[in-house]
C-alpha cells in the first residue's frame, strides 16, 4: 500500500515538474511579490525634484539649498524668479515640493531670530506630500545643528507647509483615481483577454471564423460590450468620488472623459493582445494577474511613489498604462489642468495602444496561416 501511495506521489510531483505553469505560480509568483513588496513598500525617497523660491540671495540660504541636496532626497529642479511661479511646476505634475526662504535668512539665522521657511507641496497624493515634508523638516534641523554645532531649536527655524489641491489631505483624493485605472483594466484587459481565450478553448472559435463577419469585426464585437460596460463604470466611480468622497473636479468634463475612453481603448488593446498569445483561459488569468494586477497595484504610483523604488522597479513603472492614466487623472480632477500639461501622457497611451493592436494583428494572422 507503501508503495501504490509513493508511485502516486511521484507521478503527481512529475506532473507539477513538468508544467511550467504551475511551477511559475508555485515559485515564480511569491518570489515576485517578495521582491516587489521589498522594494516598493517603503517611505524612503530619493532625487525628489523640488523648486526654490530664494528671496535671500545670500551664501547661508544656498548652503541651505545645498545641503537639501546632500541628502540624495531632494533635487532642486529649478530656482525660481518669482510667488507666480510657485504652481507652474505643480500644475504639470514635475515638481513635488516648493521651499520659500525669507529674505533675511541669513542675518536671522546666526542672530537666533525665528525663521519662517514656508513649504508648498502637491496634496493630490497626501501620502507622499507629508513624508517630503517630514524629510525636509528633518534636514532643516541637520543644517542648523551643522552649522551652529548645537542641538537644533525647534523654535528658531519653523517649515510652514501647505498642501496645494489637498488642504485636508483626505486619502480619496489619491486612491478614487488609482480605483478608476485598475477598474478599467480589470474589466477590460482581463476579461477581454479570458473571453476570447475562452472561444479558443471550447473550440467555437473556428467556427467564428469561418462565418461572414471579418476577424476584426469578430473581435470588435467581443470587445465592444466590456469597453461601454468599463466607460460606464468610470463614470460611476468619478460620481461616486465627486458626491460620496467630495473629489472634485477642477478640470474640463468633457476632456476626462476622453482620457477614460482612450484608457479603455488602451486597456482593450492590451487584453486583445494578452488573448493571443493564450490557449486557455487558466493562462490567460495567469498572464493577467502577474503581468497586469500586481504591477498596476504596486508600480504605478497608485500606492506607492515611483520616486522611492529602486531604478528598476520605476522603469517597470514607466511600461505600465496605469501609471499614465493615473497621473492624467490627478491633472485633470485634482489640478485642473488642460490637454496641454498632459500631452506626454496622452501620447504614450496612443503608442501604447497602436503598439498593442499591432502586435495582436501580427499574431492573429500568424494563428490562421
Amino acid at each position: 500500500m507503501v508503495k501504490v501511495f509513493w508511485a502516486f506521489v511521484k507521478k503527481e510531483f512529475y506532473h507539477i515538474l513538468r508544467d511550467k505553469r504551475t511551477l511559475l505560480i508555485l515559485f515564480g509568483m511569491p518570489l515576485a511579490q517578495v521582491l516587489i513588496f521589498g522594494y516598493a513598500v517603503t517611505n524612503e525617497f530619493r532625487d525628489a525634484e523640488i523648486d526654490v523660491l530664494d528671496y535671500a540671495k545670500d551664501e547661508t540660504s544656498e548652503q541651505y539649498i545645498n545641503h537639501l541636496q546632500s541628502s540624495g532626497n531632494f533635487r532642486v529642479r529649478r530656482i525660481l524668479a518669482s510667488q507666480n511661479e510657485v504652481e507652474e511646476g505643480m500644475k504639470g505634475g514635475k515638481t513635488k515640493l516648493v521651499v520659500s526662504i525669507p529674505e533675511n535668512f541669513s542675518e536671522d539665522f546666526y542672530a537666533g531670530n525665528p525663521i519662517k521657511i514656508q513649504v508648498v507641496t502637491d496634496g493630490s497624493d497626501p501620502n507622499n506630500a507629508n513624508t517630503l515634508v517630514q524629510y525636509l523638516t528633518e534636514m532643516t534641523q541637520s543644517f542648523q545643528r551643522l552649522k551652529r554645532n548645537e542641538v537644533p531649536n525647534p523654535y528658531s527655524i519653523q517649515v510652514a507647509s501647505r498642501m496645494m489641491y489637498n488642504p485636508q489631505l483626505a486619502s480619496a483624493y489619491n486612491f478614487v483615481p488609482g480605483t478608476i485605472a485598475l477598474i478599467l483594466l480589470i474589466i477590460c484587459a482581463m476579461l477581454t483577454s479570458l473571453t476570447i481565450a475562452k472561444e479558443k478553448e471550447i473550440g467555437t472559435m473556428e467556427i467564428l471564423l469561418v462565418s461572414p463577419l471579418s476577424p476584426l469585426l469578430i473581435i470588435l464585437g467581443k470587445v465592444a460590450p466590456y469597453a461601454l460596460l468599463s466607460f460606464v463604470n468610470a463614470v460611476i466611480v468619478i460620481l461616486i468620488g465627486f458626491f460620496v468622497f467630495e473629489v472634485p473636479v477642477l478640470g474640463n468634463t468633457l476632456l476626462l472623459l476622453g482620457m477614460c475612453f482612450l484608457y479603455v481603448l488602451t486597456a482593450l488593446s492590451l487584453g486583445i493582445f494578452i488573448s493571443t498569445t493564450v490557449k486557455t483561459q487558466q493562462e490567460a488569468m495567469m498572464k493577467s494577474l502577474m503581468g497586469l494586477m500586481m504591477p498596476s497595484m504596486l508600480l504605478s504610483g497608485f500606492i506607492f511613489p515611483l520616486a522611492s523604488m529602486p531604478v528598476i522597479l520605476e522603469y517597470i513603472g514607466k511600461i505600465i498604462p496605469a501609471t499614465y492614466f493615473i497621473r492624467i487623472l490627478k491633472g485633470v480632477m485634482l489640478r485642473g489642468v488642460g490637454l496641454n500639461f498632459i500631452l506626454f501622457e496622452v501620447g504614450v497611451l496612443l503608442v501604447m495602444t497602436l503598439g498593442f493592436l499591432l502586435l495582436s494583428w501580427r499574431n492573429f494572422k500568424i494563428r490562421l496561416e
